[in-house]
């Protein structure tokens, strides 16, 4: 449950580092079938497992919960894994990206429930984590269109610290060591409670921002729209003067002409009557 999906984290199918721990087929897949994917379903996997070892012989045997507890332990390192090859090798799959979060999820709600149904835990304590998590979840969506809201330092501590607290609770512990898990789910929660909160701050910042850009955008846009409509309007104008100065010029050369043509006509007509009157005479 650290915040950044594991297996999100690939499917490119870039090759591997030479010297990589995994060889180039056992990482090289741009499919669903790479190695981050797979230990996202055996976390998936052990979830229901998880449960039945808890609640086997009536959940109060020392035994089948030391085996319970080895489940959950499996599960909390192949979510380190899994995170650790995906930004790794690049195998970012669009199932990683879902059933990564589930996969926490899950395993750490089954645990706090079925804690709380054996009543080894006050399901005020369930519910508070619970509904972090849920609510973390959904505003992740909330402000996914305008950014990632990223894992921090103290999402990680959170994680390590609620993992570590609900493994104690799930052995039999007696005495002081059951005292101490009681403190380090206290941890826990107020680590979920302030880590919380503090998504829910880069949140707010992150969507104000967001939509800020978005108007800042959406002014820019309008603004070149409307000085690429004053420059067209202004074509026309200068067109329609340009095709009215042509109009005019065209009919001045026709007037010059019809001058012309006219004084013509008006020689013509002298000289004829200078023939005639010389004619007379």
């Amino acid at each position: 449950m650290t915040g950044v999906p594991a297996s999100a984290a690939g499917g490119s199918g870039a090759k591997p580092v030479r010297g990589g721990k995994l060889g180039t087929a056992a990482v090289n897949q741009a499919s669903l079938w790479n190695i981050a994917n797979i230990l996202t379903m055996v976390r998936l996997l052990l979830v229901p497992g998880f449960v039945l070892l808890l609640f086997h012989n009536g959940g109060y045997d020392p035994a089948w919960r030391s085996f319970a507890w080895a489940a959950f332990a499996i599960a909390m390192i192949t979510d380190l894994f899994d995170g650790h090859l995906a930004r790794t090798y690049n195998l970012v799959t669009d199932f990683g990206k879902i059933a990564d979060p589930i996969a926490d999820k899950a395993i750490m709600g089954a645990a706090l429930i079925s804690l709380s149904i054996l009543g080894d835990l006050p399901w005020w304590i369930t519910g508070v984590i619970i509904a972090r998590e849920l609510g973390i979840t959904l505003m992740r969506f909330w402000v996914i269109r305008h950014a990632v809201i990223p894992a921090s330092r103290g999402g990680k501590l959170k994680t390590l610290a609620q993992g570590t607290a609900v493994g104690m609770y799930v052995l039999a512990l007696t005495g002081p060591l059951a005292t101490l898990r009681f403190w380090v789910m206290m941890v826990a929660v107020v680590l979920t409670v302030v880590t919380g909160l503090d998504y829910v701050r880069q949140a707010v910042v992150l969507r104000r921002k967001g939509l800020a850009a978005e108007r800042a955008a959406a002014a820019e846009r309008a603004a070149e729209a409307t000085e690429e409509a004053l420059r067209a309007a202004a074509g026309t104008t200068i067109g329609a003067g340009a095709a009215s100065g042509a109009v005019a010029g065209a009919t001045d050369v026709r007037g010059g002409v019809t001058d012309v043509r006219g004084a013509g006509a008006d020689v013509r007509g002298t000289a004829e009557a200078r023939d005639a009157a010389e004619a007379e005479r």
